[in-house]
């Protein structure tokens, strides 16, 4: 496996930890409230609702990742660079969750740039 493809994969695991933790946090640790169909689940608190927005844009941030990783290795794009890209994603998608949780505005802001620039590498591999 080539080392972007099992940063790909790391990054799908670190996205599922991020929902179940918004999750766990949103239904405050209640097993039998998070077996249920949360039709009574209060209102969530400013880390249950940090953990969430962390968890959507994680999300929303995967499919750019997957599809420009996947574009890149099609369109035979510069290996080092896809590699590079993905490990700057990565990482600052790792670095990112904790600052988002904490609630350190600014400065998850500049992570967030930072996992673009990851991003943009990756596309620029296949022009």
């Amino acid at each position: 496996m080539t080392p972007d493809m099992r940063l790909l994969a790391y990054a799908a695991v670190l996205c599922w930890v991020m929902v179940v933790t918004a999750s766990t946090v949103r239904i405050r640790g209640n097993v039998v409230l998070g077996a249920g169909n949360r039709d009574d689940v209060p209102p969530p608190s400013a880390l249950g609702d940090r953990a969430d927005r962390a968890a959507k844009n994680m999300l929303e941030n995967m499919v750019l990742f997957t599809a420009l990783l996947f574009a890149a290795r099609a369109g035979d794009g510069d290996a080092d660079r896809i590699v590079l890209g993905a490990r700057i994603f990565f990482w600052s998608r790792v670095a990112y969750f904790p600052v988002y949780l904490v609630g350190i505005k600014f400065l998850r802001t500049a992570i967030y740039a930072v996992s673009l620039v990851g991003l943009a590498l990756i596309f620029s591999s296949i022009l």
